[in-house]
């Protein structure tokens, strides 16, 4: 969400870039709220010319009252509970007003970076580099449900049976390295200097409001009946949530954050054969990264993150490139994103594993997350990104770590985690 103060200074500024993102049909929206800003401004300045007129008539009655002048008392009384009646009027329309202000300015989308690239979709997003070479081995790579059925460590008939479509067991090794690549993620960050935290699994509606746009809510969310609770998509709602409403000293700055969590989506539609099995599903884990800074740090926090996921997938022998997104394929709050993609030797290219993003202030605007500064309070900018979120990285992982014989080579690194194991062996 931008500020207001911008809107009302520069509207043709937001107007380019809505422009920029593609999304016309909300060109609309800042006049709007241009009209709504200068009646709320106009209450704002009435009911104050009004409650100084009653008081300064109010303190007239006493002396009026004193002097004998009963009915000259008793008409400005009348004129102060017309006055009071007027004020609560204005009151009552200025609620309203800013009620119908906040609605249209959390539609309208944050002002995008200048570097980011003009594009309608995800079509037009821009590879940036590429990080270790990809690999098409002379022997076939089976579909990753059937890699995981090899060493009976995937079951989906059973969970289809238990909670329907889009949801897995992962048995054995499977499992095993599935827990295996978390843990190797939370202390990969922690040796970085991040914190880990474990948050809460669901959050208010406040909470998800604050944290991304009213589209993604419906896309995503999954609502607890009957409570103002939701599951979380991914641990950065609850760890941005967990400064709404507070001052952070200015020494205090970065925070930086490593979280782990269970994700709940609602991932509606069809989808192709490779992205069945354990690609898209409505429930997975992820290791996360949240920073809260500075303004003028943020973009340099933003090169950090992502290069943190990159490190991480070539320390397991996987090939990835970045790819920048371009402005219509930016969610409304975004200032600047980079995916994360894993090369693919099945698919024979690449697919998304991960995503950075730099929200600059709209989070913090909308969770009232500020700054105690030297001079002054401000607002910080928010960060996140994606650490390792199997079981989707273990399609990445199985992939690249295939053997002609059918095992699964285990990286030096993750070793320690899978009890000294070097290969996975398939089973009969």
């Amino acid at each position: 969400m931008i500020d207001i103060k911008f809107l009302r200074e520069d509207p043709e500024t937001v107007k380019e870039n809505i422009r920029k993102k593609f999304q016309d049909a909300k060109l609309g929206l800042v006049d709007q709220v241009l009209e709504l800003d200068q009646e709320n401004r106009n209450i704002k300045q009435e009911v104050e010319g009004l409650r100084a007129n009653r008081n300064k008539v109010s303190k007239q009655i006493g002396a009026l009252m004193g002097q004998g002048k009963k009915d000259e008392a008793e008409k400005i009384k009348q004129e102060v509970a017309m006055s009071g009646k007027r004020i609560e009027e204005l009151t009552a329309r200025e609620k309203e007003v800013e009620g119908k202000i906040k609605e249209i300015m959390m539609v309208i989308p944050n002002i995008i970076d200048p570097s980011v690239p003009i594009g309608k979709d995800d079509s037009e997003n821009v590879e940036v580099k590429k990080y270790g070479e990809p690999v098409i081995p002379d022997f076939e790579i089976p579909y990753h449900a059937q890699i995981m059925e090899s060493f009976q460590g995937l079951d989906l008939d059973s969970a289809r049976k238990v909670a329907g479509n889009g949801f897995y067991y992962l048995m054995g090794d499977i499992a095993r390295l599935h827990s295996a690549v978390i843990s190797y993620a939370r202390d990969f960050m922690i040796d970085r200097g991040f914190t880990y935290c474990v948050p809460p699994f669901m959050i208010r509606s406040d909470v998800v409001t604050g944290v991304m746009s009213f589209a993604e809510m419906e896309a995503m969310m999954y609502k607890i009946e009957g409570e103002d609770l939701y599951l979380i998509g991914t641990s950065e709602h609850s760890m941005i949530g967990k400064f709404i409403d507070t001052i952070i000293p200015e020494e205090d700055l970065p925070l930086t954050l490593t979280s782990y969590s269970p994700c709940f989506r609602k991932e509606k539609g069809a989808h192709g054969l490779e992205e069945r099995g354990v690609y898209r599903i409505h429930q997975f884990e992820k290791q996360e990264m949240v920073v809260i800074c500075a303004p003028e740090d943020s973009m340099m926090w933003f090169d950090r993150l992502w290069q943190n996921t990159v490190d991480l997938f070539r320390s397991l022998d996987i090939p990835v490139r970045t790819l920048e997104c371009c402005s219509g394929d930016l969610a409304d709050l975004k200032v600047k994103s980079v995916d994360v993609e894993a090369w693919s030797p099945r698919q024979k290219k690449y697919f998304e594993v991960g995503s950075c993003s730099n929200l600059g202030d709209a989070q913090a605007r909308r969770l009232k997350i500020r700054v105690n500064g030297k001079e002054k309070k401000y607002l910080a900018h928010t960060l996140n990104n994606t650490v390792a979120a199997p079981p989707r990285m273990l399609i990445a992982f199985l992939e690249n770590n295939l053997n002609e014989d059918g095992s699964v080579s285990i990286p030096e690194v993750l070793r320690p985690y899978m009890g000294g194991k070097d290969r996975l062996v398939k089973k009969s």
